[in-house]
């Protein structure tokens, strides 16, 4: 239910508000990410960071973070800005050693929860080249602190650079972030400046290698492998390209004459040196000097292609274009500009190989094991696959390796061995779903290769719950989010129960209540299992599916709609609606005037195919403009039409 399968529509959206194709170039990243014009004002009370980073500059950090203090923007671009340049020299595929005197921690998805990975620093203490650490993706999202916990991870990247590595996850990721939470976390913490921080994330995330492999025997990548799965192919890509993993590379740009690439070349590689300049290079397992080549000498792409929908009307293109150029997405790329390689055939169409390339990538970081062999498109979450045991009998005896270790899915005990014991689940985040749900681990690895585990749980509440509680814990927090989704398709499933009532006595029987049910949400759920959670109007077999639907989540405050469809369309576009809402604020006041509110519905409805006509948005904003003073409070609004479960008032 909460695996990301973008729309074409949502896509669309999206694609306006981070720009789908490209990057530009580096003088031109530098110029726009500047942060020397941004002051310090005297009363700023957080920590002042120093470049280039020490290891007390970071753990200040750690230590400031630790007590809800927030980094100023000035030093928040700063130090992605030191980061973005480091991960530009990093190759696709790392290769780390242990030694005698020197284990190697290995953590999974940490997902914003700062306090997991302070008590893992805690536990295992800090890292150091003494102590080295490899992340293994899915930093952000879900927990509330995932900016905090990716600058941690960022600062201490930048004083251990051989010694700290970080794979990219599925949901390093622009896309995913704004279902997520972590586009809504930056712009609400950082207003002013937040909007160039996602932008410099979006460019750093499209930098961060793909895997990391240990003295060349175990192999660590996010998600998983394929039976398509080449190491030799991953060392190679241009992983820059893929911005996005959820869609394939668009190469707008062809190579240019040789001359005028080597001077750009020579021209990254100066702006490539500063606080860098002087480390050594990471290695990487199957990659070589030429590859490194083949890498800096790819096009780089442009931020001025912004795709527009054709879907669209030209009233709502002028107005995005508006709205783009007043919340400063345009300041430096100006208008849309047609280059120079539009007009090459070669460049007009993804080519098989930029698709090979592209499924590597996606299967690396979307895919999961299962039990039986083989190898099956992952429907579950709309990318990568489900592999068996024999392709990864296959994939680590093609490369010489004897085990894989992944992360991308919460266990229980925060670890888990399967393919005969050849494929390692960690995962880091404790309390997952809920408070008591999951514990959290990590591993060490000595000269030997043999993993050695060591789990907690960051919650002192949690720690000494029955599992038949932690059990219960999850469960609840499940049934939540099942009743959310049944609220919010409730129209279509009283269409589908009046299909199984055509006298309309209001009444249904449970076997038509679990198939309707089953149709509208396409869930693959044991309903009728589930009933008795979530269905109290049962009579002799029959569900009073008029009654249900009246007892389902009701919002927080009591307002006067007579457009039921457009609350609808709001719990469904909750996320997105409100990072549109914080783009239109371009005074960052929190308001936003009655006419702004109708052009964001006008975009989103023309974007998901629904008609909502400007009777109902004006009595919707009639309705929450509580103070009548004409404009939209932004938190007040999303406070509106907060879920909430009408059990815990009764």
């Amino acid at each position: 239910m909460h695996h990301f399968t973008p729309t074409s529509s949502e896509r669309n959206l999206i694609s306006h508000i981070f720009p789908e194709n490209g990057t530009c170039r580096d003088g031109e990243w530098e110029k726009y990410f500047c942060y020397k014009s941004i002051e310090v004002p005297d009363g700023y009370t957080g920590p002042h960071l120093h470049f280039p980073m020490t290891f007390c500059g970071v753990s200040k950090l750690v230590e400031a973070f630790k007590h809800k203090q927030q980094l100023h923007a000035r030093y928040v671009l700063q130090l992605l800005g030191e980061t973005w340049r480091l991960l530009r020299i990093l190759t696709n595929i790392n290769h780390v050693s242990t030694s005698h005197t020197k284990e190697i921690t290995i953590c999974g998805d940490l997902h914003g929860h700062l306090e997991d990975l302070l008590l893992i620093f805690y536990k295992n203490g800090l890292p150091s080249s003494e102590r080295p650490y490899v992340f293994n993706g899915d930093f952000v999202d879900r927990g509330k602190n995932s900016l905090e916990l990716l600058l941690i991870l960022f600062g201490f990247l930048l004083v251990y650079p051989n010694d700290v590595h970080l794979n990219r996850g599925n949901h390093e990721d622009h896309i995913v972030n704004m279902r997520y939470g972590f586009t809504k976390e930056v712009l609400g913490k950082y207003r002013m400046h937040g909007k160039k921080i996602l932008q410099l994330l979006q460019e750093i995330f499209s930098w961060m290698p793909l895997a990391t492999v240990i003295d060349g025997k175990i192999l660590i990548v996010h998600g998983g492998i394929s039976n398509k799965t080449d190491l030799h192919t991953i060392a190679r890509v241009d992983r820059h390209k893929y911005v996005s993993a959820l869609r394939p590379s668009k190469p707008n740009h062809c190579a240019v004459n040789s001359s005028r690439r080597t001077q750009t070349i020579k021209s990254n590689n100066r702006n490539a040196g500063g606080p860098v300049a002087g480390r050594r290079r990471v290695c990487s397992l199957s990659h070589d000097s030429s590859a490194t080549a083949l890498r800096c000498e790819l096009p780089r792409r442009s931020l001025h292609n912004l795709p527009i929908s054709p879907q669209l009307s030209w009233t709502v293109e002028e107005e995005l274009k508006r709205r783009r150029r007043l919340a400063g997405f345009d300041q430096t790329y100006g208008e849309q500009q047609r280059s120079e390689s539009d007009s090459d055939p070669e460049c007009e169409a993804t080519t098989e190989t930029d698709e090979h390339e592209w499924k590597q990538i996606v299967d690396l970081l979307w895919s999961d094991p299962m039990p039986q062999n083989g190898c099956i498109p992952n429907n579950v979450r709309g990318g990568g696959c489900y592999w068996g045991p024999d392709v990864t009998e296959a994939v680590l005896g093609r490369h010489n390796l004897q085990l894989l270790i992944r992360s991308h899915e919460c266990k229980q005990d925060g670890y888990e061995f399967c393919h005969n014991r050849r494929v390692l689940t960690i995962f880091s985040a404790s309390n997952y779903y809920e408070v008591g749900s999951n514990r959290g681990a990590y591993i060490r690895i000595g000269p030997d290769l043999i993993p050695h585990f060591s789990q907690y749980q960051a919650s002192q509440t949690c720690r000494d719950l029955t599992l038949r509680q932690s059990v219960g814990w999850t469960e609840r927090s499940a049934l939540r989010a099942l009743r959310k989704q049944l609220f919010v398709h409730k129209s279509d499933l009283i269409s589908a129960f009046q299909e199984f009532d055509p006298n309309n006595t209001g009444m249904i029987c449970l076997r038509d209540w679990a198939s309707a049910t089953e149709s509208v949400l396409k869930l693959s759920l044991p309903w009728r299992v589930l009933r008795p959670q979530l269905v109290n109007s049962v009579q002799n077999g029959m569900v009073d599916y008029q009654q249900w639907i009246r007892e389902l989540s009701i919002t927080e405050r009591s307002l006067e709609i007579s457009d039921t469809s457009i609350l609808e369309t709001m719990y469904r576009n909750h996320s997105n609606l409100e990072t549109i809402f914080r783009i239109i604020d371009t005074d960052h006041s929190g308001l936003i005037s009655f006419e702004e509110f109708r052009q964001t519905w006008k975009l989103l409805c023309s974007h998901l195919k629904t008609e909502i006509s400007d009777e109902a948005i004006a009595d919707l904003a009639q309705s929450i403009d509580f103070n009548k003073d004409g404009s939209i409070d932004i938190n007040e609004f999303l406070e509106a039409f907060r879920l909430v479960d009408p059990s815990a008032h009764s």
